[in-house]
């Protein structure tokens, strides 16, 4: 989000609170949301693509719903179980269908009233949602349950991230849009498939597919799961919040106070905090901060550390300071996003630093992956040794963050990284718990250990921002090694 954009949000933000009546809040946050998944999405080389994308993102929510329903336990108690198309989401569908044609046909308007570049036709966007409609309604209808569909509907979202965030895959995609459009496909790249907000939207729709499998979801219509899916304030960058947390909060909309000064005051302070963060402390340490540039320009050592110290500081009160504006648009609107930072670079151990940076995130991965890959091997015959169970938990979790970022090596490094980082910080606190606790008898010395222990765990996490920041294998690894007076 940029000022303009922060502004447009907090005057919206004014209306839905002093002018909306407050039985229409829960359509206004979901009309708003969809138009402003546009108006996000940033203009492509390639023709219809940055209104394609976001189109996309409402059909993949849209079967996401389908398919979350709630399930019947035999065919006959499904034919027994009402329809999902109600009358509610019926009148849903029909509003979400006539707010992208709207978006569509902006393309009769000039550039200045459009919230992409110029749109597809209309028509043949109605022809597109229409057949698309009817064949997911079709398919899910010939092979009976839905429930059936679940894990396939995870395997496809996974698919379409791999493609978009594999820069290989991205480009062979970019090629084959761009000749089927009649561009130069040698100018193909994978910066032309910037699908904004994808990752966000892929673990909240994976998090309800995998939710209704284990029977813990709550029922949603979808109005809720659409608005859910692509709230605006946290679509780009976080936090990830839960269905169960975000719809208790939507369903008390027509309740809450249009004019709540306590609220307004709260959402207003949290978003000054976030832009101070991001565009007065985060924009100046950028000029000092680690990138490809940089990395080459520096003539030492010291240099080196200093732009690490730079970017590791700029990402902090960039990410952080976005998460707060998201965090404070959200309370504007009625809404309480989960936090996502707890003062991270203060933590004395790596496993702390991740319970306070990105922290939805980091309950993501941990609750479907680490916890249900840990019980499955716990649960083998012969079941592995309790270290290499810890040792593949930590690293299979660490290395999907790492490629949730991108599909590429110096990501896969850093994700490899942390995740070595978690198990040796396992084995060790496994073997020195006894010696730690009998420390509380000696408050001095326990100090001077967590002074140590956050030194350590900063400079930890620094030297593996280093694969973060720089996305050449080469460069990372000659930067990696030059930290430590080394050169290849």
């Amino acid at each position: 989000m940029d000022l303009m954009q922060i502004a447009v949000f907090c005057l919206g933000a004014l209306v839905y609170n002093f002018v909306l009546p407050a039985r229409f809040r829960q359509w206004g946050l979901m009309f708003a949301s969809i138009l402003a998944i546009y108006w996000l999405q940033p203009n492509l080389a390639i023709p219809f693509l940055d209104f394609a994308l976001p189109t996309v993102t409402i059909a993949i929510t849209v079967i996401g719903w389908y398919l979350t329903r709630p399930q019947a336990e035999s065919e006959e108690a499904e034919k027994a179980q009402p329809s999902p198309l109600s009358r509610a989401n019926l009148i849903t569908f029909g509003v979400t269908v006539a707010i992208v044609l709207g978006v569509s046909a902006t393309r009769y308007l000039a550039t200045d009233f459009r919230l992409t570049s110029r749109p597809p036709d209309t028509w043949l966007v109605a022809i597109i949602l229409g057949v698309l409609a009817v064949v997911t309604w079709g398919a899910v209808k010939a092979t009976g349950q839905s429930k059936r569909w679940l894990p396939i509907g995870m395997i496809a979202i996974i698919v379409i991230f791999v493609v978009t965030k594999s820069e290989f895959l991205a480009t062979e995609l970019s090629r084959f849009l761009r000749g089927t459009a009649g561009r130069d496909t040698s100018l193909a790249s994978a910066i032309d498939i910037g699908w904004l907000g994808f990752s966000y939207v892929a673990f909240r729709i994976i998090h309800t597919l995998r939710d209704r499998q284990t029977g813990t979801l709550p029922d949603l219509d979808l109005r809720e799961y659409l608005t859910y899916v692509i709230f605006f304030p946290s679509f780009t960058a976080g936090p990830i919040d839960r269905a169960e947390r975000f719809i208790k909060d939507f369903r008390a909309l027509p309740d809450i106070k249009g004019i709540d000064s306590e609220r307004i005051i709260t959402g207003s302070t949290r978003i000054a905090v976030g832009m101070f963060k991001k565009f007065v402390i985060a924009d100046t340490i950028a000029i000092f901060a680690l990138d490809i540039t940089s990395a080459d320009q520096a003539i030492s050592t010291p240099a080196l550390w200093i732009l690490l110290y730079g970017y590791a500081f700029r990402l902090f009160f960039d990410f952080s300071g976005y998460s707060d504006i998201a965090i404070g648009v959200g309370i504007l609107f009625g809404i309480q996003l989960p936090e996502n930072f707890n003062r991270p670079y203060l933590k004395n151990n790596i496993q702390a630093f991740w319970q306070s940076w990105h922290m939805s995130l980091s309950n993501w991965v941990r609750f479907y992956i680490f916890s249900p890959l840990s019980r499955n091997l716990l649960r083998r015959k012969p079941k592995p040794p309790t270290w290499l169970i810890m040792f593949i938990c930590h690293m299979s979790t660490m290395i999907v963050i790492g490629l949730w970022h991108g599909i590429t090596i110096p990501f896969f490094i850093w994700g490899a990284w942390h995740g070595l980082g978690l198990f040796t910080h396992k084995m060790w606190t496994d073997r020195t718990r006894k010696w730690y606790m009998s420390l509380k008898d000696k408050p001095r010395t326990k100090q001077a250990w967590t002074i140590v222990g956050v030194v350590l765990t900063f400079h930890f996490v620094v030297l593996g921002w280093v694969w973060f920041a720089l996305p050449d294998i080469n460069t990372a690894l000659s930067v990696f090694v030059r930290l430590f007076g080394v050169t290849l």
